[in-house]
Formats: structure tokens, C-alpha cells, sequence
């Protein structure tokens, strides 16, 4: 019994897999928050080229 909890106390592979999981679940917070910034920007952009061209035929 001893045997058993001194193995259980030494194995770290389920601590490799929770921070393997909190590096991913990072990765794509940090994708998400990038990509919704992107999609501002350029959001931006086009509203503008479309006042631009708006104006432009009258």
C-alpha cells in the first residue's frame, strides 16, 4: 500500500496534461482576441474605401 501512494505521489503525467490543456486553451484565447482585431480593423477600412467610392460618383 505504502508501494502504491509513493507511485501515485510521483506521477506527474496528469499534470503535463492539464498544463499542455491551459497552454491550448491560452493559444486560442490569444487567436480569438487577434483575429476579432483584424476583423475590426479592416472593418474599418472598408466602411472607409466605401465612403470614399460613395462620394466619388456624385
Amino acid at each position: 500500500m505504502k508501494n502504491l501512494l509513493k507511485r501515485f505521489q510521483n506521477d506527474e503525467s496528469g499534470a503535463t496534461a492539464i498544463e499542455y490543456g491551459l497552454i491550448a486553451a491560452l493559444i486560442g484565447v490569444v487567436i480569438i482576441v487577434g483575429a476579432g482585431q483584424v476583423g475590426t480593423a479592416l472593418n474599418t477600412k472598408f466602411q472607409g474605401i466605401a465612403t470614399s467610392v460613395g462620394t466619388a460618383g456624385n
